[in-house]
């Protein structure tokens, strides 16, 4: 008889249903989409209903795939998507839709809870960063003002890992990582007593628990939908760059990875980095003895399948699956540095390298000579440069060495797009085995140390195999530095402008004018 976690991976377009064996082997898995709702341009909602479905769905399909007893399922796990608010009564009920990590509608809020409490320097002294409209706090706040009736009929506000965990045990809990994407006292554990200034009721957010503690056993209803036990553990579990940590092995004090999927991070584990840099947020890592720095490029991958679907839609047709490798070598054709073409990938705006709501991906330098090939290449290498700018703030900012990193996500399979990250980031790094999963693996070890198989974060490097390392071409430097400044230029250049050009827009549209 086989031991098992199951672990689910709730990304922004999907969940992900992992089956890991107590070695870290990925036994199988399932994936169930959902959709994104756009109601407004800078909103970005989500169903959380559509999560649980999603949930439900792969569990069954995990175990009919099996065949196995549902007995040696020995504990549940959810590494999901960060930053989300979900307002629900006291049964549960969600009263609006999840308000995503990517939703911007904000930032008059963030911009009225800092002038309230001194302005964006004394906010950021005592918070440690300024917020801005994509922030948890600035949303909440616009639900009280812009929803009063559905604020006043919140018992709690959930993440999406705190309301999976609510549909499984019916506990109503947050996890430390989790938290710290709201305002967490990294040194104490607990909500960040800044909080209460902003005017959030404090006793609307909910009770604090660990990664690895057991939140409960499955309920009969939740066991019935999933095709699992009633009491199967329900662990704390993380937020997916947390769990990504994990799963890359890159526990230990300065170790970075970087994760390409749908969008991408840069995140470096220390036990004493503690402040907010460009961008760049310092949370909690899923090990409670650690934080994790972290910088979000929120739309990474979601560029490359926007070019995909945009200019290559009959390749896509005609190669299926294999659109991607054609793709990659496609990149191949065109030089580096795309014949000085530059595509920034702010398509949602950013939150690091630079923080901004109003900020939208830009063609530059374009000429007679670039083909549809040039823009795809220049969208491969904007992501690079927007990378390498992290990994250039990190150095700067908090002192870490920044070489032999990790990669991990869907975007490490694609051998193309990491050497041209080794050759914009000058940088040799590593891709451990399986990327796709690596964040369910991670989230797997969370809870095989909640059950005590076993005894700390340390061990996560005994899970991970490397598959390949990229080495940088040095022949390639001198185009990619010159470039990677004119990158940076684009957004100084441009700053002023993209607010000129959005920044009433948004706000007039969010209000429906």
């Amino acid at each position: 008889m086989g031991k098992y976690i199951l672990s689910h991976d709730i990304g922004t377009s999907s969940d992900k249903a992992v089956l890991v064996d107590f070695k870290g082997d990925v036994i199988a898995t399932s994936s169930k989409a959902y959709p994104t709702l756009y109601p407004n341009p800078a909103w970005v909602e989500q169903n959380p209903e559509e999560y649980w479905h999603a949930v439900t769905a792969s569990s069954r399909a995990i175990v009919e795939k099996t065949a196995i007893d549902p007995a040696e399922i020995k504990g549940i796990v959810f590494s999901t998507q960060a930053q989300g608010v979900i307002p629900v009564d006291k049964d549960g009920n969600v009263l609006y839709n999840n308000i995503t990590w990517v939703d911007g509608r904000a930032q008059k809020q963030a911009e009225s809870i800092m002038k309230h409490l001194g302005g964006k320097k004394v906010f950021s002294l005592v918070a440690g960063t300024p917020i801005m409209g994509k922030d948890c706090i600035a949303k909440i706040i616009w639900l009280k003002e812009e929803r009063p009736e559905i604020y006043q009929n919140t018992h709690l506000i959930l993440d999406v890992n705190g309301y999976l965990k609510y549909k499984c045990t019916k506990k109503m809990v947050t996890e430390l990582s989790g938290a710290s994407s709201y305002g967490l006292d990294l040194k104490s554990k607990q909500w960040l007593s800044v909080i209460k200034l902003t005017g959030i009721d404090m006793e609307k957010l909910p009770p604090l628990v660990c990664s690895t503690d057991m939140v409960g056993g499955l309920t009969d209803e939740a066991a019935a939908e999933m095709g699992l036990l009633a009491g199967t553990p329900v662990f704390g579990g993380c937020d997916d760059v947390q769990a990504a940590a994990v799963g890359a092995g890159m526990c230990g004090d300065g170790d970075i990875h970087i994760y390409l999927g749908t969008s991408a991070w840069v995140a470096a584990t220390s036990k004493t980095a503690d402040k907010f840099r460009h961008g760049a947020a310092a949370i909690q890592s899923a090990d409670r003895e650690m934080n994790l720095i972290a910088g979000i490029t929120e739309s990474a991958g979601a560029n490359i399948q926007w070019i995909c679907d945009q200019f290559f839609a009959s390749e896509k047709e005609k190669y299926g699956e294999n659109i991607y490798k054609y793709m990659d070598d496609v990149v191949q054709s065109i030089p580096p540095g795309s014949d000085h073409l530059i595509c920034t990938p702010w398509m949602l705006g950013e939150r690091c390298p630079v923080s901004t709501t109003t900020t939208r991906a830009t063609l530059f330098n374009m000429t007679m000579v670039h083909t549809r090939e040039h823009l795809m290449r220049s969208v491969y290498e904007g992501i690079g440069y927007n990378l390498r700018w992290i990994l250039e703030n990190y150095q700067a900012d908090y002192g870490f060495a920044c070489d032999n990193f990790r990669i991990i996500g869907g975007g490490a399979l694609d051998n193309g797009w990491m050497q041209i990250i080794a050759d914009i980031t000058g940088k040799s790094f590593s891709i451990v085995k399986d990327p796709r999963n690596a964040g369910a693996v991670g989230a797997a070890v969370v809870a095989l140390i909640g059950l005590g198989e076993l005894s700390g974060f340390g061990h996560a490097k005994e899970f991970v195999q490397i598959d390949k390392v990229y080495q940088p071409d040095r022949n390639n430097k001198a185009v990619y530095d010159q470039l990677f400044l004119t990158y940076k230029e684009v957004y100084k250049s441009l700053e002023q402008a993209y607010k000129f050009a959005n920044g009433e827009r948004f706000r007039h549209e969010e209000n429906g004018q």
